[in-house]
């Protein structure tokens, strides 16, 4: 049985750069954020007050983009708004096995470096899947998939809350869709977290019905209804 404390889920950006991800954090009073080229995501203290809006709007400046990923907060009535998503949180349960865990392994699943990095962002801007930049990538193993050389699917690791690892950016180019290049992926992935004895998360749109069928066969459950918000900073 693989432990995880579920609380630290609540708030899986600030853990993440108060902990494992320390190293790409930028702080100020009560407010941090990734290192813009990493990732774009912000987090304030639990309860916060005015002043830890304002410690975020110091750090990353007047009229500035802050994806407070799943913070339930809302900031001062002068943050513009820029996006509202709903969204849904799934874990993997501490007590289960993975299912065909040689469905995970092959040789044409290959881990990405940096040398990838333009392809990565390619399939990115053609796929969709979410937020990635240029350093996404350093934030944990990223694992592709490659079709007469091609990078055409994809999926890595990001937040890194304690005892947990969320699974990100799945991605499949279009033209290669139905073939279960995800599902590998992820399995693959989910393996690799269980390995170090922490459980995996992920996070995904309310509306995309194919992923939340996908994360569902392959085992995880939903923990709760998350709402995704950004704001433009004063």
């Amino acid at each position: 049985m693989v432990s995880g404390d579920v609380a630290v889920l609540d708030d899986p950006v600030g853990r993440s750069l108060r902990g494992h991800h320390a190293r790409f954090a930028r702080r100020l009073g009560r407010a941090a954020t990734y290192v813009p080229d990493v990732a774009t995501f912000s987090a304030v203290s639990g309860d916060p007050g005015p002043a830890a809006w304002t410690d975020l709007a110091r750090l990353l400046g007047p009229g500035e983009f802050a994806d407070m990923f799943s913070c339930p907060v809302i900031p001062p009535s002068d943050w513009e708004p820029v996006f509202v998503l709903e969204g849904r949180q799934m874990i993997w349960p501490g007590d289960r096995r993975l299912d065909h865990p040689d469905a995970a392994s092959g040789t044409d699943l290959l881990e990405l470096g940096a040398s990838d990095v333009p392809e990565m962002l390619d399939l990115v801007a053609r796929a969709q899947p979410g937020p990635f930049r240029p350093r996404t990538r350093e934030l944990g193993t990223y694992l592709g998939i490659r079709d007469n050389g091609r990078l055409v699917a994809m999926a890595g690791e990001r937040l890194r809350p304690p005892g947990w690892t969320e699974i990100s950016s799945v991605c499949t180019a279009p033209e290669a869709r139905g073939r279960g290049h995800a599902a590998r992926l992820v399995r693959a992935l989910a393996a690799r977290v269980l390995a170090r004895d922490e459980r995996p998360f992920l996070h995904v749109a309310e509306a995309n019905t194919a992923a939340l069928a996908l994360y569902d066969r392959l085992g995880f459950e939903s923990r709760k209804q998350v709402t995704f918000r950004g704001f433009r900073t004063p």
